[in-house]
């Protein structure tokens, strides 16, 4: 059983924890486009490879597959997961399984007027957006919309670009004539909720789900939580996935404002907050590898310790330059 995990990054906690499930019963490989990126060097062999937007990139991905035997692939950022996607049948000739949602889901998660849209047409709560100023300041003038409100590019992830806005003035600097690339935001003041989550990729049932409370964010990712259980936030989640067909690891963005949940935000893939799930006892990795050798998981939603606290600190990894 060998695992291709992509743009590792500095998700060493991710790599550390498949080496650890794997028990040396096969290979962890990782990938990044630097050298520099630390999660590389916790892999049992690492790959420089391309950036994802060059043309060679999915051939040499598909190369290295078959050369290492990888039984499943997956990515930890956002942008590579429409690309992993969108060649899974490539994958999948070659005997790799790519752990992650279908392309459309992929493209909906990436673009927040498209999973906006679907959101309210599916009956749930979330941010108020808008695609351009105008239609912010007719709600504005009718009492419908306030500020502040976020002003967020339409597809990006990691927080990257994102302003909190006060007043007209400061919106019309952001957003200039024609810019089409930006949504306004409705500001959500309430508790933020992660939830960690894995849909069984042979029998599409949700088989965990693991919450837990944002104390502390740090460049758009949960640098300090404490994990919870409510049986009614467990059922609106799965109410979502079932509705909207996500598979695989699956990281959502709640919000708790007066007892009503909203979400805010959905990634197909680990987030940055999952190792606080894995250390109260929602072993995703365990999940994965039971699929990758054909068998199916039981739900165990809720299956972990609450009232634990996560609170990520610095460390550093040190290379020697090859003379």
């Amino acid at each position: 059983m060998n695992i291709l995990i992509l743009s590792c990054g500095t998700r060493n906690k991710i790599v550390e924890y498949f080496m650890r499930e794997m028990k040396g019963e096969g290979k962890v490989i990782a990938t990044d486009c630097s050298e520099l990126a630390p999660a590389l060097y916790e892999a049992d062999t690492f790959y420089i490879v391309p950036r994802i937007t060059e043309g060679t990139y999915v051939n040499e991905i598909l190369d290295i597959c078959k050369k290492e035997k990888i039984d499943g692939v997956f990515s930890l950022i956002d942008p590579e997961l429409s690309l992993l996607a969108e060649n899974s049948g490539k994958f999948a000739e070659i005997g790799t399984t790519v752990i992650g949602s279908a392309y459309a889901l992929c493209e909906m998660a990436l673009d927040k007027w498209k999973m906006y849209k679907w959101l309210t047409n599916n009956g749930f709560l979330c941010a108020k957006t808008y695609m351009d100023k105008e239609s912010f300041y007719r709600e504005l003038s009718s009492g419908t919309a306030k500020f502040p409100v976020f002003v967020k590019p339409r597809c990006g992830s990691a927080s990257i670009a994102i302003s909190k806005v006060y007043e007209k003035a400061t919106l019309e600097v952001l957003l200039k004539d024609g810019e089409t690339d930006y949504i306004i935001q409705e500001f959500l003041d309430g508790q933020e909720i992660g939830a960690d989550c894995y849909v069984d990729l042979l029998s599409g049932e949700i088989v965990s789900v693991f919450t837990k409370k944002k104390i502390v964010m740090r460049a758009g990712e949960t640098d300090k939580s404490v994990s919870f259980k409510d049986e009614r936030l467990f059922e609106e989640i799965k109410r979502f996935l079932q509705r909207s067909g996500f598979i695989g690891q699956v990281d959502i963005d709640i919000f708790d404002i007066g007892g009503s949940y909203y979400i805010s935000e959905v990634n197909p893939r680990f987030g940055g907050g999952y190792p606080h799930a894995y250390e109260c006892g929602a072993n995703h990795m365990k999940l994965i590898l039971e699929n990758l050798r054909g068998r199916m998981n039981r739900p165990e939603i809720g299956a972990y310790e609450s009232d634990v606290f996560m609170m990520k600190y610095n460390e550093v990894k040190m290379l020697r330059k090859q003379r």
